[in-house]
């Protein structure tokens, strides 16, 4: 019987870290791989007979070797861009090569069958987009702040006035930049007097701004839901712009309606895990106080106060029984 865990994230990768530990306690087999080493550090070979169905062959690094029949789960973290691997060729060239690794390489470990993904990165691009986030939210009863995407200068204007207090919002983050970096816009507030035509350039997101007392990050591993409330103590519209060291964290119960919300949630997109933001506007025993914002299909959880917990759930959902019902539906869901 298969057994061995998978993987897939860049070297330097603490999150990643915790789960490799776990899996080792238990004596699980695991291979660690960044598909961004493609080259010496990273080699392949993989086949396809007339009489299979599944890929056969082996991925090998400098430490460790796998089967790929052998892989029973395989958990995509943050892999490094395949375009990394090529940055010292002319762009024509890095674009071919990068683009045939992705296919390549990529696409067999994309396609491994009875395999359960934490999470399928085909999966993740379908979670990824917000306005698809907030229409399920809403379809399975969640509670979403009034949203407007648009840009056009008198629709913003006139949401503006409906709603009062209005928040923007970016649908990504900064990308990097030519220093190498990335960044942020936080969540903050606008006023109808700011809009111009320039808003016209792009899309943009605005929603009515929730009266929150606190904020909860959720999060969802197989079966297991894991909740934390976050309070700024400056009351900041965004806690993630502040001193995080300032934060208070508090566990929170889930009200049943909402966790049955979210794991329908995350079988809508054929995920595993998923991390859930919440804005809070009573005490949380009554499902109304609980505002849907976002659900991140590759969240950070490493730095939550319950981390140690989720972590064991992540090794959980890769290798008891669960997997096989998840692995069964994943390739169902993809089919």
């Amino acid at each position: 019987m298969a057994s061995t865990v998978l993987i897939v994230t860049a070297l330097e990768d603490v999150t990643a870290d915790r789960v490799v530990d776990v899996l080792n306690e238990r004596e699980v087999p695991v291979v660690r791989v960044d598909p961004a080493d493609i080259g010496p550090d990273l080699r392949f070979g993989f086949r396809l007979g007339e009489d299979d169905s599944s890929w056969d062959g082996r991925l090998l690094t400098p430490s460790r070797e796998v089967d790929v029949r052998e892989v029973a789960a395989v958990y995509y973290r943050r892999p490094t861009p395949y375009t990394n691997a090529f940055e010292h060729l002319p762009r024509q060239q890095r674009d071919f090569a990068s683009a045939e690794a992705r296919h390549g390489l990529g696409g067999v470990l994309n396609a491994l069958r009875g395999v359960v993904y934490v999470n399928h990165p085909h999966a993740v691009a379908r979670a990824d987009f917000k306005p698809a986030q907030l229409q399920r939210f809403a379809l399975l009863g969640l509670r979403v702040p009034p949203t407007l995407i648009t840009n056009e200068v008198n629709a913003a204007r006139k949401f503006a006035a409906e709603h009062r207090r209005v928040v923007y919002k970016t649908f990504r983050g900064l990308p990097r930049g030519d220093d190498g970096h990335t960044g942020a816009i936080w969540t903050q507030r606008v006023e109808p007097e700011s809009f111009d035509e320039t808003l016209a350039v792009t899309a943009h997101l605005f929603q009515a701004e929730i009266p929150k007392r606190s904020d909860v990050r959720v999060t969802v591993v197989g079966h297991q839901v894991f909740a934390q409330r976050i309070t700024a103590p400056d009351g900041a519209l965004d806690w993630r712009r502040g001193d995080w060291d300032e934060l208070s964290h508090s566990p929170i119960a889930v009200p049943a309606t909402i966790k049955a919300a979210l794991h329908a949630y995350l079988e809508s997109f054929g995920l595993v895990f998923g991390c859930f933001d919440f804005a809070l506007t009573g005490d949380g025993d009554d499902p109304e106080d609980w505002w849907a914002i976002e659900c991140n299909p590759n969240g950070q959880w490493g730095w939550l106060p319950d981390a140690a917990h989720i972590t064991e759930a992540f090794a959980d959902v890769m290798i008891t029984d669960d997997r096989k019902e998840m692995a069964s539906h994943d390739d169902a869901h993809r089919s």
